[in-house]
């Protein structure tokens, strides 16, 4: 299908871009792979597309300090390749890893994916679990709001019409261990269900965890009551899967053509256990070993995406 017509603009900075969002009809070009299918499909009809692709200056990844901050036009693959994320976020990388295929991951950004806000999407769930501040410019100068506050509803954040986020502040998080895990009927496909942990031990036990599901309602939500069931909790798969059947508890997944509202939640239980035991440097049937440096799993970041069948607690 052919979009219906539209006026096009590549500004040259941010307040130019901020001052062609004036328009509430203007739309966001990023990089895309989520805006182009819509236009195509005509499910978004905007009277003016605004292009940050000449902004040089939303690009890149640098330490701000107690912060990694990540431009919003950096892409899935440079964020791959970083290793200042490999070191200080590697949850990201885990799950960016996980995002459709190599060519949207060479495309598509980091900023226009939380911009997006899908559900199902990967990202928004892991910047509510690092506790990721956005930084948003508008009419009025710059304010920065946590990725718990930024997501509203299905495809909808606090941005206001005139506003752009032109940043991701992602604090330190040396001493934990994390995984991303998720599910999809098909290969690169959304998630049915994804799971973003990171879990600190201390003396033999979870000292800390911090648990965010993807799909599991219109936002990207955190699991509360994993998080508080774990915490304390033995490094042992048993109690961890005991934690992780708390999961689905003050959620609102929705059925669809792909899964039921009660099959997200089995998946959100049992996906939840593997990725905590993944963290820990441990098989989701076996005992935990030590966390492999950086948090990862086993194989690197793209184990992320879980594979096989997923009925069995």
């Amino acid at each position: 299908m052919i979009p219906a017509a539209f006026d096009y603009t590549r500004p040259a900075s941010v307040d130019e871009a901020v001052a062609a969002l004036a328009d509430e009809d203007a739309k966001v070009l990023a990089g895309g792979q989520s805006l182009i299918p819509l236009l195509r499909l005509r499910l978004a009809a905007p009277t003016l597309v605004v292009d940050l692709g000449g902004l040089a200056e939303l690009r890149g990844i640098r330490d701000g300090g107690d912060a990694l901050v990540v431009g919003a036009m950096t892409t899935h693959a440079s964020v791959l390749a970083d290793p200042l994320v490999d070191r200080y976020a590697p949850l990201l990388a885990q799950a960016t890893a996980t995002v459709a295929d190599r060519q949207v991951r060479h495309r598509g950004t980091l900023g226009g994916a939380l911009a997006h806000a899908d559900p199902a999407g990967d990202l928004p769930a892991v910047a509510v679990a690092l506790d990721a501040t956005l930084e948003i410019a508008g009419p009025a100068g710059r304010r920065t709001v946590a990725a718990a506050d930024f997501f509203v509803d299905y495809l909808t954040t606090v941005l206001e019409p005139g506003e752009v986020l032109v940043a991701v502040h992602i604090p330190k998080r040396e001493g934990w261990s994390t995984h991303y895990e998720k599910f999809s009927r098909v290969a690169q496909g959304w998630a049915l269900v994804g799971v973003a942990a990171m879990v600190r031990r201390a003396d033999g036990r979870i000292a800390e965890a911090r648990v965010a599901l993807t799909n599991m309602a219109t936002t990207p939500v955190r699991a509360a009551a994993v998080e508080a069931a774990l915490t304390g909790c033995a490094v042992d798969p048993a109690a961890v899967r005991a934690a992780a059947a708390h999961a689905a508890e003050g959620t609102g997944p929705t059925g669809d053509l792909s899964a039921s509202a009660e099959y997200r939640s089995h998946l959100a239980r049992v996906l939840t256990g593997r990725a905590v035991l993944a963290a820990l440097g441990g098989p989701d049937d076996g005992a935990v070993g030590a966390a492999p440096a950086g948090g990862r799993p086993p194989g690197g970041v793209d184990n992320g995406t879980a594979s096989g069948r997923a009925d069995a607690a």
